[in-house]
């Protein structure tokens, strides 16, 4: 009896970011240029809201073009899925060829920054509180993982926690990390370039270039080889 083929594991060639990016269309960017000029930042995000659901070519076009519009910097490609968010856009500077994925919600601060370099990927239903945020270049963010980067100090104990200071730390995510499927990363961490987090993981600590971690809270697992081929777990 011959084996089945369709059970059994495989590797086959990756998608995004393989190749340039190729510029956007000259009407592409004179449309986001007159958004930004007609509309507000208030009014460009009533906007978005129109066309934030819709699946044909026209929504996906006119989410593009209002986030760029909206954004501080924005790059050529991007792809944002059905249902993303967005809050307080003016802050983000986005590189080339990112893809949003559906429902993700990512919230900036009036008064903060959030960086997301080339060619990185963001799954459906993410979450980042992006108030203090560097993700580099060709990160893979699995659906549904977080990232907080605020917490409330506690302090005085005498009143309720939601209305005690928020402390802001900064994240960075290095370039070319893996975050996995519903992993979440605490305020003031820093992942370094290559690693590896593990589907569900907590991470409350720092994780060394070109490691893996996995669990609750996050450890270390064990250094990537070149001859594991199983590790990239988002």
């Amino acid at each position: 009896m011959s084996a089945d083929i369709t059970s059994m594991a495989r590797i086959v060639q990756s998608v995004h970011g393989r190749r340039e990016v190729p510029p956007d269309p000259g009407f592409q960017l004179d449309m986001a240029a007159e958004l930004k000029r007609t509309y507000g930042a208030a009014g460009l995000i009533e906007l978005y809201g129109r066309f934030s659901t819709g699946d044909g070519y026209v929504d996906a076009l006119m989410r593009k073009a209002i986030w760029q519009a909206a954004t501080r910097q924005c790059g050529a490609g991007l792809q944002i899925g059905t249902g993303a968010v967005f809050k307080h856009p003016e802050t983000f500077e986005i590189g080339s060829g990112v893809f949003i994925g559906a429902q993700a919600n990512i919230q900036g601060r009036y008064d903060g920054r959030c960086v997301i370099g080339d060619n990185v990927w963001i799954g459906p239903q993410a979450f980042l509180d992006a108030r203090d945020l560097v993700i580099e270049d060709h990160v893979g963010w699995g659906p549904g993982a977080k990232l907080l980067g605020s917490s409330h100090t506690a302090n005085p104990i005498d009143v309720p926690i939601i209305r005690t200071d928020l402390e802001i730390k900064p994240v960075r995510i290095g370039a070319w990390a893996d975050i996995g499927t519903n992993a979440t990363i605490l305020p003031g961490v820093t992942i370094g370039k290559g690693a590896i987090v593990g589907a569900g993981a907590v991470v409350v600590s720092d994780v060394a270039p070109f490691s893996i971690v996995a669990g609750v809270p996050a450890k270390f697992l064990r250094w990537r080889s070149d001859s594991d081929t199983t590790t990239a777990i988002s």
